[in-house]
């Protein structure tokens, strides 16, 4: 290159703007960031398509819904109008064990609703009682599940809880059961704070499963252990590196969750939307 012909290169590089020069020129964003509506339960429960409305203004274009608490009560012909009038889409909702019970009204809700993904949010057991006969079960219940969500085009996840890392036996249970579920059936959401408040790094877990993890709930925690959640970036959480290790999310979905709050639950969810979307990894 002539010394003229560099220069001239150098002088452009210099004049982009020290936001453009600040990152990796392959930096990645999370380019769709939804949130998960339990974030906002109590303004969702006195007005849902309110709480919809604020939710689109703060700039998220995703929610995973909450079949488990029968999405406040609004019918779903009528929730899908709403989503489709905020531009809102719901790749995702979460149910309870006992909606595997009535598979034919989760597949029709979810079918006009627009999901993709129906999520198993907890199991239903009290965790100083459970054992690991018990997640065997409620994985091959998950396996059967699977099967006919697969045959209405629609996947079954499974959501983590704190309690799930907690050993039995000398064993983590949520491995026994990850272990137990079939991939081609059960696809997992990763919560990368209940994790980290049931004492385990998220990080090696996405090392782990990386390939099996489908969903994300994004969720911080002042320390491993900690009893409550954190905004995300105010914790020991390192999104950078989890995200990193995640591979594409073209065909994944990336929530954010947040269950206690230093303000309102709306606050929060602002600030948490800023500090996703400015995030690069």
């Amino acid at each position: 290159m002539h010394r003229r012909t560099f220069v001239r290169g150098l002088g452009a590089a210099l004049a982009l703007p020290a936001a453009l020069r600040a990152y990796p020129v392959d930096a990645r964003r999370v380019e769709r960031i939804g949130i998960q509506l339990y974030s906002l339960r109590d303004a969702a429960k006195a007005d849902l398509e309110r709480t919809l409305g604020e939710i689109a203004a703060v700039g998220y274009r995703q929610v995973e819904l909450l079949e488990s608490m029968h999405n406040f009560d609004m019918p779903p012909e009528r929730l899908r109008k709403v989503l489709d009038g905020l531009h809102l889409r719901a790749p995702s909702t979460h149910i309870g064990t006992d909606a595997l019970d009535d598979l034919p009204r989760v597949v029709d809700h979810a079918h006009t609703l627009g999901h993709t993904y129906v999520v198993v949010a907890s199991l239903p057991m009290e965790p100083s009682k459970a054992t690991l006969d018990d997640y065997r079960h409620w994985a091959d219940r998950f396996n059967a599940a699977g099967e006919t969500m697969r045959r209405a085009g629609l996947w079954l996840g499974f959501h983590d809880e704190p309690e799930n890392f907690a050993p039995i036996d000398g064993q983590v249970p949520y491995d026994v059961l990850v272990a137990r579920t079939d991939p081609a059936l059960v696809r997992l959401q990763l919560d990368t704070g209940n994790a980290a408040l049931g004492g385990r790094d998220p990080l090696p877990y996405m090392e782990r499963y990386g390939d099996r993890y489908w969903l994300f709930h994004l969720k911080d925690a002042a320390r491993l252990g900690a009893p409550h959640d954190a905004e995300l970036g105010t914790g020991v959480v390192d999104f950078k590196r989890l995200l990193a290790r995640a591979g594409s999310l073209a065909d994944k979905y990336v929530y954010v969750e947040q269950e206690s709050y230093p303000g309102t639950p709306l606050d929060s969810a602002r600030r948490d939307y800023k500090y996703l979307a400015s995030l690069t990894y």
